[in-house]
């Protein structure tokens, strides 16, 4: 996400409101070298929030060695060159996204033999807008209602469709000319909203009771976009779906994975935290075959 615009709406909102090496079977790696793996991705990847951050990353891009990548090559002694960004769109694939960041897919080479990353959520502002948007119109109605799937209908879903969708298939299509010889795992998004209205949590993600299942269905559309993108690509999609049911932003601490706009512990809200990044982690690794 674009954390840096988010956290400050996000501020305005709240003022309103109040170690075995691993091989994936190529014979580059049959002599035990540690494998090749490249991090690509936004601040799901990045795991923007959570300390510690990253001192080889900008400091713009908020990672943190804590993310689910630095994870995965722990547990499997791979080799990681991390590039993932918060903020990062699909177009930071090939084009610089900050001053002295390289577009990602630079990361990538012919020897590199895993590739993992989260995209898409930044592509027309999917995230920030839906919860902003959402937020400052449960705000305007105290809570009741459905005032934000009454205002915007399926504007978001059409931007996901049209837009989001061919930009992140292009972007795994580009993932695929870099490094043909490594296997790619694309994560969806964990759970931010319940799935049902009374389990919603205005004090701390303030969304109208009857648009929770709204936000919702829009974080839906989108992990399907991306699960569209990966089969046709040839990549691996990990469903965080059945996973992470439970674990939104309104639960407690200690059971959720993302954190609430307002009275969470990372210092860059609705984003996953330390707990979260490791369960993203431990569903690549079986996704992939690697536990």
């Amino acid at each position: 996400m674009a954390f840096r615009a988010f956290g400050g709406r996000v501020a305005a909102v709240a003022a309103t409101a109040g170690a075995a090496l691993v091989t994936l079977g190529g014979p580059a790696h049959a002599t035990g070298q540690p494998l090749p793996y490249v991090a690509l991705g936004d601040s799901y990847s990045a795991a923007s929030g959570v300390l510690p951050l990253d001192p080889t990353a900008s400091l713009l891009c908020a990672r943190s060695t804590a993310n689910y990548p630095h994870v995965i090559a722990e547990r499997t002694g791979a080799e990681l060159k991390d590039v993932t960004c918060g903020g990062a769109q699909t177009k930071d694939f090939a084009g610089s996204q900050y001053p002295g960041v390289a577009p990602q897919l630079d990361a990538l080479s012919d020897d590199t033999r895993l590739v993992t990353l989260t995209i898409g959520g930044n592509d027309n502002n999917t995230f920030i807008n839906t919860i902003l948007a959402c937020a400052s119109a449960g705000i305007a109605t105290a809570g009741q209602g459905d005032p934000c799937r009454t205002l915007y209908g399926d504007s978001f879903a059409k931007d996901i469709d049209g837009k989001t969708y061919p930009a992140v298939k292009a972007a795994l299509e580009a993932v695929r000319n870099k490094a043909p010889k490594a296997r790619v795992a694309v994560l969806g998004y964990p759970w931010i909203m319940p799935a049902k209205a009374q389990a919603g949590c205005f004090l701390k993600m303030p969304i109208a009771s009857g648009d929770v299942p709204y936000v919702r269905d829009i974080q839906t559309h989108l992990n399907d976009a991306v699960r569209r993108a990966a089969a046709e690509t040839g990549s691996t999609y990990v469903d965080l779906g059945t996973a992470s049911e439970g674990h939104d932003a309104c639960q407690t601490a200690g059971t959720r994975w993302v954190e609430p706009a307002l009275f969470g512990t990372n210092f860059v809200p609705v984003h996953p935290n330390a707990q979260g990044e490791a369960a993203m982690a431990d569903l690549t690794l079986g996704a992939l075959g690697l536990r």
